[in-house]
């Protein structure tokens, strides 16, 4: 469904990602994980069009989406929940979730919309209860709440997921990982990026280890948490 093939890419002539591949199909959720530094949230920035491709190349469906712009790719259905969240602390509960119907608002009209917005009160509905509400006031888990509404909202065909696990308390981050697996089970392709290591494997179905801009082990995540290596440097065993 998703793949990107041999990137190379970094900021300025710093070079970060080293001929990196990888794939999501249909129907799975794949996580990437690895310490600080590593280039996760660069290959979310890749895939979004946020950065350019140095070398290599992105397909989706079975088209090269290399040198598409950022609209163009979230109108397809390609749909990232940034790290930090990014919610616009000014604008309400209501406001922040229409903005990730944006993309697509003229073509899919008003009795879609409001079946989106209801969709994202019923995942979640405290944003209902506080929907008049200034988002920057909302709680941490709150506005992580909102920041993955609103990109509910732009109908995703994937959803990749920044570190949605930050900053947040241990009880909710439960609850979080809990409404990424049903999300994917009402049908949504997920690419989970974290550094929450041991839930990531757990809730996802393949993942990949990256270290120092490229992928260093791959595979069925029941066998990469049974990896001595990985054990030892990502999950303290």
């Amino acid at each position: 469904m998703l793949e990107i093939r041999n990137i190379i890419t970094g900021y300025g002539k710093f070079r970060v990602l080293q001929e990196v591949s990888m794939e999501v199909k249909a129907g799975e959720i794949v996580c990437v994980v690895g310490a600080n530094g590593a280039g996760k949230t660069t290959i979310m920035r890749v895939i979004s069009g946020i950065i350019p491709i140095w070398h290599g190349s992105k397909h989706f469906e079975g088209e090269d989406i290399s040198k598409w712009s950022p609209m163009k790719l979230a109108q397809r259905g390609i749909i990232q929940i940034p790290e930090g969240r990014l919610i616009i602390q000014e604008l309400t509960v209501s406001d922040n979730l229409k903005l990730g119907a944006y993309a697509n608002y003229f073509k899919r009209g008003k009795k879609e919309f409001n079946k989106d917005l209801e969709w994202v009160y019923e995942l979640f509905p405290i944003l209902k209860m506080r929907s008049s509400q200034k988002g920057g006031t909302l709680s941490g888990g709150e506005q992580q709440m909102l920041a993955i509404g609103r990109g509910l909202m732009g109908r995703p065909k994937i959803l990749m997921l920044d570190e949605p696990s930050l900053g947040l308390a241990p009880l909710f981050v439960e609850g979080l990982f809990d409404t990424i697996v049903k999300l994917n089970k009402d049908g949504i392709p997920i690419l989970l990026v974290e550094q929450n290591v041991r839930d990531a494997l757990q809730i996802s179905h393949r993942g990949y280890i990256l270290e120092t801009g490229a992928v260093v082990m791959q595979g069925p995540c029941t066998e990469l948490l049974k990896d001595k290596k990985i054990t030892k440097a990502y999950l303290g065993a």
